[in-house]
């Protein structure tokens, strides 16, 4: 049963910031992904163009603090899923706001997809959602892009600058009223991509195809200009980057045997 006062809110965004703030207090490794983490770090979200509706929540924890993170959503008004949670709960666990009819997916360690990134270093860089390389990273990696992908996508390259490494400011809806710096590391982007061909692979063709996207949106002349030129700067990273034996030992097959998982096949 829910603590007085920690009833889940309306408004999916603000829920997600508060049941990370919550977790926070209580120092257990609760991090925000997916769409309501995109628009937590990027005033550009906000934008008519690059708006969108936002149905549920996405964290990623720890497995070790998975049994304490467990009481702590009950307590914040969700319930288990419990038949899913015991057969999956070493890598996912699902819960339910009831009173908004409203999902939350907890992943334990790793986003896994079309591929699989390993977030275990990850969760304690930054104090509400995983870094900005690692966020850019889980929606690159959708083989089928849909249009909220694209516009997250956009989002957090209209906003964020590439740079050596993550880092800068907080601002967005966490620093409201702060100027924007943080930037997109680029040797978290590229350590983990020079490793994995076939997430190379996706993560390129999606780059490929975000300026024509990107020229279909009612954007302002510059922003357009930013995203284009930060497209460009994380394909010449991938280009300079020194690409492991295994990288290149998987490139000689190429397209000839598949090379991501279907979604579906990942949650299992």
């Amino acid at each position: 049963m829910a603590e007085a006062g920690t009833a889940p809110l309306d408004d999916v965004r603000h829920e997600g910031l508060r049941l990370v703030r919550a977790a926070q207090e209580r120092s257990l490794p609760v991090r925000l992904l997916g769409g309501v983490a995109v628009w937590a770090r990027c005033p550009s979200a906000a934008r008519p163009a690059l708006a969108r509706p936002y149905g549920d929540i996405d964290v990623v924890i720890l497995g070790r603090s998975s049994g304490a993170v467990q009481r702590f959503l009950e307590e914040m008004g969700y319930q288990p899923d419990k038949l899913f949670n015991a057969l999956h709960g070493a890598h996912r666990l699902n819960f339910t706001d009831p009173a908004h009819d409203r999902s939350l997916d907890v992943l334990v360690d790793r986003f896994t997809m079309c591929h699989a990134l390993d977030l275990r270093t990850r969760i304690d860089i930054e104090p509400l959602t995983i870094p900005l390389s690692d966020l850019l990273l889980t929606k690159l990696q959708v083989v089928e892009l849909n249009g909220k992908d694209v516009l997250d996508i956009v989002a957090l390259l209209a906003d964020h600058p590439v740079g050596p490494t993550d880092g800068g400011t907080w601002a967005g809806q966490i620093a409201p009223g702060e100027a924007e710096r943080d930037a997109i590391g680029l040797d978290r982007v590229t350590g983990v991509l020079s490793a994995d061909w076939g997430f190379e692979h996706t993560v390129r063709g999606n780059l490929a195809r975000l300026p024509d996207e990107v020229a279909r949106l009612d954007l302002p002349t510059g922003l357009r200009d930013d995203v284009v030129d930060r497209v460009s700067a994380l394909i010449a990273a991938l280009d300079r980057s020194a690409k492991s034996m295994a990288w290149r030992v998987r490139a000689r097959i190429g397209e000839r045997m598949r090379w991501y998982e279907l979604p579906e096949e990942s949650r299992h």
